[in-house]
């Protein structure tokens, strides 16, 4: 194994309680998302523009908690990612459902692609495909998002966040796990 290869491993296994955390995290917010009725296309925008805020201050947070960890700089972009979408979301309520929908596949595509290079950054570790597989699933999100348009923009934004989320979570306690 090569000593690039060693520092990544250490670094996991040093910050398996922060990726613990931060899965369970995404977890229950996925989860929230998934349950949460779709009562109203403003109420809904809000709650994901808020959710959205969390995770992305949570990734955010943690991926300055393991700068040391190579693929911090990723999971930062992907807290960026979901700040941003947030603030769209949350503070600007008038915009349409539409856009919403186009905006959330985007996000979903690009974070996709990170966690899956994240993932092949960690091979041969155990416990890689599962971010491998979160990357695959944020993809497929985003691309269902994105060619069901106009119809899935009034129905399927909170499931497919929570599933999004819930992936997002999973792949991180399960990395958190493999470390011990």
């Amino acid at each position: 194994m090569s000593d690039h290869n060693n520092r990544l491993l250490d670094a996991i296994e040093r910050h398996a309680k922060r990726f613990r955390t931060l899965g369970i995290i995404l977890m229950v917010l996925g989860v929230l998302a998934i349950l949460f009725p779709l009562i109203a296309s403003i109420a809904i925008k809000v709650m994901i523009g808020w959710l959205l805020l969390l995770t992305g201050a949570a990734v955010f947070f943690y991926a300055f908690q393991t700068r040391d960890w190579s693929s911090a700089i990723f999971s930062g972009i992907i807290g960026v990612l979901h700040l941003a979408a947030g603030v769209y979301l949350a503070f600007f309520p008038l915009t349409g459902l539409i856009g919403l929908t186009a905006l959330l596949a985007v996000v979903f595509l690009i974070q996709g692609g990170i966690e899956a290079a994240i993932g092949l950054q960690t091979r041969p570790r155990n416990g890689w495909g599962w971010l491998v597989a979160s990357g695959i699933a944020a993809g497929l999100v985003g691309m269902m998002l994105l060619i069901g348009l106009p119809g899935t923009a009034t129905w399927a934004i909170g499931l497919l966040v929570g599933i999004n989320f819930l992936s997002s979570g999973i792949s991180f306690w399960m990395l958190s796990r493999v470390a011990r």
